[in-house]
């Protein structure tokens, strides 16, 4: 994360919190080497955390909020390191923001409402002409718009007026031999491919035309796709992100997203170099692959034998759910409690967030790429539901619903004229956060189910159909702390997109007669 990179400034800022620390309940004993672990010994103790104060606001008085989410954590190492340091400094930056010291609007349970119309118009902006220092990033050119285009789906808002600007810019980007680079003359790359299509698709799942849904998709020279995908396939079943590029889990994902939603043929071309008699399919030794690359924490690493990460967690996970059903094809491939147990470990309190990988800060991003774990792995459990079993299934959560929502609207939102969400406090809003919070807030505001007809694991399902078998719901079972004007669409839990899309996207293709 970004935020581990820190200057002199910020280093010093955070031994002047480290003193404030060690000066009081925490710095009672002298200093001593080793580990140390000293508890709290009392609510009266005073707490040196920039903007906080026992006597609270008469807002946070009568607000409803949770101590541990107003309270630093009952137990801390003595021992001062770099990375404590920084998250001694990241409970200063949020605290304030969880006591509503800055005096913004609340609801009864101490909550910001989402400034929805300050962050379309970010989005919106972020759209038109950015500025000169862009153009090191215009590789990345295809994940602008769609970070953006997410971002603005997911509050609802259309995207109809921004259908021929798109289709202008990315007809010039896709390579001859297929998929999309990200920027004219740039070779193909999985990752630039995945987020133009997936901006295709919520453009033509939009109010629009038939005949306008018809350009936008047919846009996509599938059979080329698929030649060029044949390129990426791994004799070891991973995908490569480019020819001849790096290969990793999110080479898995994006592959896999891109060959159902375009209802490509899962046969390799007889001209993919990694075709053999043990390899015929794009799907030959993938879920075997992705099995490699947990780790001994339990997380999920790039690749086979690097540090586990959350982004790419939830990129196998996703993966595995596209390539079969979730209850099936998780625990067979992967140690689910010991996931469940990496995963788990990446909440902070009283921050409320998640962090990406072990002894890092919590991040907003994350509320995605962490956050976006739990439905994966919640219809793991559970199995699939039907209409008969639905409502007595349970709606119990494996994280902290509530402690990912307050992380979001107290910490994440940028309540300046900027607009936007972020990573935290100190940092600015951009449109990768801003799209991936809202994802993390869409996720942690609605349940999900999978409702596949129960089968047995012997049995295969319909060529990749798992994908497209999910529901979502409201929670009733636990109190709600956001105003339902703070409610934004459900995303698909595999796709990342509105629901409803992935499925009119497959469908369409799956109706035409070869390519």
């Amino acid at each position: 994360m970004s935020s581990n990179n820190t200057s002199d400034a910020s280093s010093a800022t955070a031994s002047s919190t480290s003193s404030r620390l060690n000066n009081s309940s925490y710095g009672t004993q002298p200093r001593q080497t080793g580990f140390i672990i000293e508890e709290l010994s009392s609510e009266s103790e005073s707490y040196p955390i920039a903007g906080y104060s026992n006597n609270m606001t008469t807002t946070t008085q009568t607000a409803k909020i949770p101590d541990i989410f107003t309270t630093l954590p009952p137990v801390r190492d003595l021992l001062n390191t770099q990375t404590s340091l920084l998250q001694d400094q990241t409970v200063q930056e949020c605290l304030p923001f969880h006591l509503n010291n800055l005096g913004l609007p609340i609801n009864p349970h101490g909550l910001p409402h989402l400034d929805r119309k300050r962050h379309i118009a970010f989005l919106h902006k972020n759209l038109r002409r950015l500025p000169a220092a862009f153009t090191a990033a215009d590789a990345s050119r295809p994940w602008m718009f769609y970070w953006a285009l997410a971002g603005l789906a997911t509050m609802g808002e259309s995207l109809e007026d921004y259908t021929e600007r798109l289709l202008s810019t990315v007809k010039p980007i896709q390579h001859p031999d297929g998929g999309f680079g990200g920027g004219n003359g740039q070779m193909s790359h999985l990752a630039p491919t995945y987020a133009v299509l997936l901006s295709l698709v919520m453009v033509a799942g939009g109010d629009v035309s038939e005949d306008e849904r018809r350009e936008v998709l047919e846009l996509v020279n599938r059979r080329a796709m698929w030649k060029w995908l044949g390129r990426l396939k791994q004799r070891d079943g991973g995908f490569q992100m480019s020819v001849g590029g790096e290969e990793d889990v999110r080479g898995a994902y994006c592959a896999m997203v891109i060959i159902t939603l375009l209802d490509l043929p899962l046969d390799l071309p007889v001209d993919s170099p990694a075709r053999s008699d043990e390899c015929t399919t794009f799907l030959s030794g993938l879920p075997e692959w992705v099995a490699r690359c947990q780790t001994f924490e339990g997380g999920i690493s790039g690749r086979p034998d690097a540090e586990a990460h959350g982004a790419y967690a939830f990129c196998a996970l996703a993966c595995l759910c596209i390539i079969d059903d979730p209850h099936i094809v998780i625990p067979k491939y992967l140690d689910v409690p010991r996931l469940i147990s990496w995963l788990s470990a990446r909440q902070y309190a009283p921050e409320g967030g998640f962090a990406g990988r072990t002894n890092k800060l919590v991040d907003g991003c994350y509320s995605h790429w962490v956050g976006g774990c739990w439905p994966l792995l919640e219809a793991c459990l559970e199995g699939p539901t039907t209409a008969s079993t639905t409502k007595a299934s349970s709606t119990d959560s494996l994280y902290s619903r509530e402690g990912l929502i307050r992380y979001i609207l107290s910490c994440c939102q940028d309540q300046g004229k900027r607009g936007g969400l972020r990573d935290k406090p100190s940092h600015n809003s951009d449109s990768y956060h801003t799209c991936y919070v809202l994802a993390g807030l869409s996720s942690a505001q609605h349940k999900w189910r999978f409702n596949a007809p129960a089968r047995s694991s012997t049995e295969r399902p319909e060529t990749l159909s798992s994908a497209y078998q999910w529901t979502s719901e409201f929670l009733f079972d636990e109190e709600q702390i956001f105003d339902e004007e703070d409610r934004v669409l459900t995303l698909h839990p595999v796709f990342v997109i509105p629901e409803g899309i992935a499925e009119q996207t497959r469908a369409y293709f799956a109706s035409k007669i070869g390519f």
